[in-house]
């Protein structure tokens, strides 16, 4: 019977130290993928941090838009297309994943663009402050296409920015005769379409259009870059039309937000403008990190002043903790902004609330008598109802803040999400087979 009990306990003592193996070697991968600076890593090892505009310096701009010509029930559609043609716009400029919201101060709405890195700030004012344009082209003939085509080939200066494929539409059609676009669906094949609404001059130029290009591509294009290339099916005289196609909703609902963008009047006033020098961004980087490094050694030095071993077991779970938050920052990627950095140091300490729990209780079932492994078990068993109902509570909480926040906030939320997320597998996980394998 004892050769049994003890052949059992050898099986699960291996069982235990085979997940510790596992769990180092996984920690020691995602180490050497948050560093990143040795030599011998591959390329997508040494892939860097996304570092927000107050770490990487940039410039941060906010803008009013004026809603005052534009029905309520469309706003938030045009704001949403009005953002999308900001992002484009920028993207022009070669700035690196730019960040436009739309943010709602009372009955204002705004827009909050946040440019990372990028130098001729003048320009991109000047291009983010115009009203998007809305435009339709018709298409150009096989052989007038084929010349501009050869002439670009050839470099000819007089064709280089030549569109080869479409010309402004003649009689001219633009966003300011387009009432309002809908998103809707077929009542025979329920597939997402989009509606299209002329005004009264505006149905008369579509009408000439559409009868003069039937089985031709009618091209839409916003701020000069097409976004639909739609085939007219049928002379459209009622000033009514619809563009049909295997679109998904979210695509339809994205086409509806940029058409409406286009053809409603919604001019923007530049509020404020902020400036961050790479310099500056730099200084607090470092002192991030160094706020960073005192919080995580405090930390430690607390759990093995107030828990001797069981400290030494929960620190290297932390240090862990550490290594594959970090991994997981840079492999989504998320954004490091100073919110998002204070949100990670925030977790470190909370995370070893839950090793709190577990050796208190753990403290407390020695004390009538239980033996070391079974006082383990009965520790995170008690512990487990109060480390689950905090970590949701907080959990929760960060939600309501990154869907309901500007971005300021949401940073710091989804940093603090992804520790609480990681401290719970940590705590349980880490620290459980920590003990369990070394802990006679």
């Amino acid at each position: 019977m004892d050769y049994n009990k003890n052949n059992f306990a050898m099986k699960e003592n291996s069982k235990n130290l085979l997940i510790v193996i596992i769990i180092l070697i996984v920690a020691i991968i995602a180490g050497l993928f948050a560093y990143g600076e040795f030599d011998f890593l591959p390329s997508w090892f040494k892939k860097p941090y996304r570092l927000g505009l107050d770490l990487s310096g940039g410039t941060r701009l906010i803008y009013e838009a004026d809603l005052s010509q534009v029905a309520e029930k469309d706003r938030d559609s045009a704001m949403n297309g009005l953002r999308d043609v900001i992002e484009r716009r920028v993207n022009l400029f070669g700035v690196s994943e730019p960040r436009v919201e739309v943010a709602q101060v009372g009955e204002n709405y705004r827009l909050n663009v946040e440019l990372a890195g990028i130098k001729d700030i003048n320009q991109a004012i000047r291009m983010i402050g115009e009203t998007p344009y809305l435009e339709f082209r018709e298409q150009r003939p096989q052989e007038e296409t084929e010349k501009i085509l050869e002439e670009q080939q050839n470099n000819n200066p007089e064709y280089q920015f030549v569109d080869p494929y479409f010309v402004p539409s003649q009689p001219l059609l633009t966003g300011k005769y387009l009432k309002a676009a809908r998103l809707d669906f077929d009542p025979r094949t329920y597939e997402p379409v989009v509606s299209l609404e002329f005004n009264d001059e505006g149905a008369k130029i579509f009408a000439e259009l559409t009868k003069k290009n039937v089985g031709k591509v009618l091209a839409i294009y916003l701020d000069g870059e097409p976004i639909s290339l739609p085939v007219v099916q049928e002379e459209i005289t009622e000033g009514k039309a619809q563009i049909t196609g295997k679109f998904t909703a979210d695509e339809a609902k994205k086409l509806v937000e940029n058409l409406n963008a286009g053809a409603l009047p919604v001019p923007i006033k530049l509020i404020s403008q902020q400036s961050i020098g790479a310099l500056q961004g730099e200084f607090f980087l470092k002192l991030s990190i160094k706020a960073g490094a005192i919080g995580l050694i405090a930390v430690i030095i607390f759990m093995l002043v107030m828990y001797g071993k069981l400290g030494i077991f929960s620190s290297l779970a932390l240090i862990i903790y550490t290594i594959l938050n970090l991994a997981i920052f840079k492999l989504v990627p998320v954004t490091m902004s100073l919110s998002g950095i204070a949100g990670f140091i925030l977790s470190i300490g909370m995370a070893v609330d839950a090793n709190i729990l577990i050796f208190e209780r753990y403290r407390e079932e020695k004390k009538i008598g239980l033996e070391n492994k079974r006082a383990l078990f009965e520790g995170f068993k008690r512990a487990w109802p109060s480390i689950r109902d905090s970590n949701i509570s907080t959990i929760i909480t960060c939600l309501v803040l990154y869907n309901f926040t500007s971005s300021m906030v949401k940073g710091f939320a989804l940093t603090l999400l992804i520790g609480v997320v990681t401290s719970m597998f940590t705590a349980i996980t880490v620290t459980r087979s920590l003990l369990k394998a070394f802990l006679k």
